[in-house]
C-alpha cells in the first residue's frame, strides 16, 4: 500500500517464523524495518532477503539486553520515526516443557525476562516516536497458552499471561496509541518443534497464514484489544467483537 511507504516497524525475533514472515510482508508494502534476532547467520540471511524490497536494519542480540534494546531504537530514529513495534521474540523455556511443581525458578526468571519484561520496557522506550508517528501500533505476540491450563506450560503461558495483563493495561493508560496482544495461532515453527521434541508438527499451518490478520491489525483502525490472528481474515470479519479487548 503506497500510503506505507516511508513507515518503519520494529520487529524482535525476525530471522524466522512468524517474525520473518510479518517483515516480508511489510517491506514488500514499503516498510523500512529494524529486525533483530539472537542468531547472527539466520539474521544475516534474513536481512539479505528484505533488502532486495527496501531498507533493512538487522541487530543481532537478546532482546532480555537493555544495551540490545537501546540499539534497535537508536536505528529507528536514525531511519526518523517509528509506526509500530512488533514484541514478537519469545523464550520458550525447557525442552520438553516441565510441570510447575519443578520448574527452576532461574529459568522461570528468564523467560519473564524475554517474554513480558523485554516487552514492557522496549514500549517504554519506544513510546515518544510512537506519540509522533500519527499511526504508532504496539503488536505483542501472544499465545493461547496465556489463557488456557496447558499442562506442562506454566513457564510460558504464564509469561505470556503476563504479556497480556500488561498490553491491556498499557492500552488502557495510551489510547491515543493501538495496542493489540495477537494469539497467532498454532504454527509449524521452530518454537513448536521445540515444545513437542520428536512430534511431527508438520500438520500446523505456516506462519504466513497468520500475516493477513496481523496486517489487518496494522493497517486498519480496529480498537485495542485481544485479537486472534486468524479470526481476522475477511471470512471471519464480520464475527469480530470490536469492543476494546472483547475480540478472541
Amino acid at each position: 500500500m503506497s500510503e506505507d511507504r516511508g513507515r518503519v516497524a520494529v520487529i524482535t525475533g525476525a530471522s524466522r517464523g512468524l517474525g520473518l514472515a510479518l517483515a516480508r510482508a511489510l517491506a514488500s508494502r514499503g516498510w523500512s524495518l529494524v529486525i533483530d534476532a539472537r542468531g547472527a547467520e539466520a539474521l544475516e540471511r534474513a536481512r539479505a532477503e528484505l533488502a532486495d524490497d527496501g531498507t533493512v536494519r538487522a541487530i543481532a542480540g537478546d532482546v532480555a539486553e537493555e544495551s540490545h534494546r537501546r540499539r534497535l531504537l537508536e536505528e529507528s530514529r536514525a531511519l526518523g520515526r517509528l509506526d509500530l513495534l512488533v514484541n514478537n521474540a519469545s523464550l520458550l523455556g525447557p525442552s520438553p516443557q516441565r510441570g510447575l511443581a519443578d520448574y527452576p525458578l532461574e529459568v522461570l526468571e528468564e523467560v519473564y525476562r524475554a517474554n513480558a519484561f523485554a516487552p514492557l520496557r522496549l514500549v517504554q522506550m519506544a513510546l515518544p516516536l510512537l506519540r509522533t508517528s500519527g499511526h504508532g501500533r504496539v503488536v505483542n505476540i501472544t499465545s493461547d497458552a496465556a489463557v488456557e491450563g496447558y499442562e506442562g506450560w506454566g513457564g510460558y503461558g504464564s509469561s505470556k499471561a503476563a504479556l497480556e495483563q500488561l498490553s491491556n493495561v498499557l492500552a488502557a493508560e495510551h489510547p491515543d496509541l493501538r495496542v493489540y496482544w495477537v494469539d497467532p495461532g498454532d504454527m509449524n515453527t521452530q518454537m513448536q518443534r521445540e515444545a513437542f521434541p520428536g512430534e511431527d508438527v508438520s500438520d500446523r499451518p505456516p506462519p504466513e497464514e497468520s500475516v493477513p490478520g496481523l496486517l489487518r491489525l496494522i493497517e486498519g483502525d480496529l480498537p485495542s484489544g485481544r485479537y486472534r490472528a486468524r479470526d481476522l481474515s475477511p471470512a471471519t470479519a464480520g464475527a469480530i467483537d470490536t469492543t476494546p479487548g472483547g475480540a478472541a
